[in-house]
Order: C-alpha cells, then structure tokens, then sequence
C-alpha cells in the first residue's frame, strides 16, 4: 500500500483505532504525573498516525516524531504539526533530553531488541519512562509477520527480559487485543491449511487483513472499546493478541 492508503486505512480500521485508544490511556498515567514542558519522543513514528494521538494525550508537552526512513516523516508532517526528525535508534541525537519515549509495533522488527532498548534509555531523563507495544504470541507466528518483516512475537516474560537487560523497571504490562485472539488464532491457522490461500504471497494475504469490512469493523472496535479503560486504571488483561508495556529507566 501507498501512504495515502495506508493512512486511510489507519484511521478506520479496528486494530489502528483501538491501538491509539490503549496507547493513549497507558500514555496518560505517564505524562499525568509530570509538569509542564515534557518532552515526548515517538520512534518509528511512520506516517504520524500515533503522533496524533500523542499530540492530543500529551497537551501539557512537546511530541516529536522520529524516523529511519524518509518517506514516513514526508507524510507525517500532513497529519502532524510535530516536530519531526530522521534518527537511527542506535544513534539517538536527544541525550538525557526526554521525559517518555514511545515506541509502537516497532521493536519486534529489530534484530537486537535489547540494545535498541538499552540506546533509548541514553535519550531518556533520569528515572524517565518508556512505552511499548508489541505482537504478543510466537505461536501466532504467519504470513503477516513475514509480510512486516517481524524478527519476533514476544511473550509477557521475553519482553521483560528484554526491559531487565536494558536496564528497565517494568511498572506495567499487559496483553490487549483480548476479543480478537480467537479470532487470529483461527484464521493463521485456517489460512496455513488452505492449498488456495496458502499460494498467495504474505502481502497477499496481509492486504486482506488490512480491508476494512464496514459491519465486521464495527463490531469488532465495539468488543475492544473496553480495553482502554482497563489499562488508564493500570489493570491487566487475561489475554489478548497484543502487549502493551510502561517501563521506568533505571
């Protein structure tokens, strides 16, 4: 998809919408606690989607977006007024500058997850905060996550694994997505069986899963507008398809 589609696909299909309104609350209980001028970093922050969001959740601060690749941010400064960079995670030029760093659905496609976390908390102030979300589930493994060129799926331990070694304090993790869990697990598995679905490319596939299906989409935003809900009051979910993470640098 170009970024024009991407971006509308993005702001009515189910899992973006319901994605920013977790993402949202857990960024709330973080930025609630500080004082004016704060400074809020998103890495990876794409076409600027979540910078939206974090423009609106975090009023009291300033939001940057930041991004490896050119055409993300080119198409960020549509959505977003942001200030915007382009910055490698490895080579972060906000040292000991930032009161919260976001990063959404991109750690799983990093090789060294764990140095990317421990490069992050150079940029963060003393005692500032991180958060994360990423797949949860390797069994979930399949054609998207070839599709989005995912190293992994993490579990609730892998990931705290990856915060303690980069020298993290996890104040909060959960697994969101609960409603469509099931519904995943059923269809990576029916689509691995299937001769006719099994012969089209990951992109193939992936694009479908992207196409908002306007009764279906409904429904579906409808089961998981709870969620939100539950991780502003820092209340774990039983299960779900995705994690969400706020961790304290240490």
């Amino acid at each position: 998809m170009d970024n024009s589609a991407t971006a509308a696909v993005e702001d009515r299909h189910f899992w973006f919408v319901c994605r920013a309104r977790v993402i949202a609350a857990a960024v709330r209980t973080v930025v609630d606690r500080l004082p004016n001028g704060y400074r809020v970093l998103e890495v990876g922050c794409g076409n600027g989607t979540l910078l939206r969001t974090l423009s609106q959740t975090c009023e009291r601060g300033t939001v940057t977006g930041m991004d490896l690749f050119p055409e993300g941010p080119a198409w960020a400064r549509k959505r977003s007024s942001c200030a915007l960079v382009r910055g490698d995670v490895f080579r972060l030029p906000f040292c000991g500058r930032v009161n919260v760093i976001g990063m959404f659905d991109v750690l799983e496609h990093l090789e060294d997850d764990t140095g990317a976390l421990d490069s992050l908390r150079g940029a963060l102030v003393p005692g500032g905060t991180i958060v994360v979300t990423v797949p949860a589930h390797p069994a979930l493994w399949s054609y998207f996550d070839e599709y989005a060129h995912h190293q992994r799926r993490y579990t609730m331990k892998s990931l705290q694994t990856a915060f303690a070694g980069a020298g993290y304090r996890v104040r909060y993790m959960s697994e969101y997505m609960a409603s469509i869990l099931p519904l995943v697990w059923l269809g990576r598995g029916i689509s691995a069986m299937l001769p006719r679905r099994s012969s089209r490319s990951p992109e193939q596939l992936a694009q479908g899963d992207l196409r908002v299906v306007p009764v279906l989409n409904a429904v579906i935003r409808w089961t998981l507008s709870w969620e939100a809900g539950r991780v502003s009051r820092q209340r774990g979910l039983p299960f779900g398809a995705s994690i969400i993470a706020v961790a304290e640098a240490i």
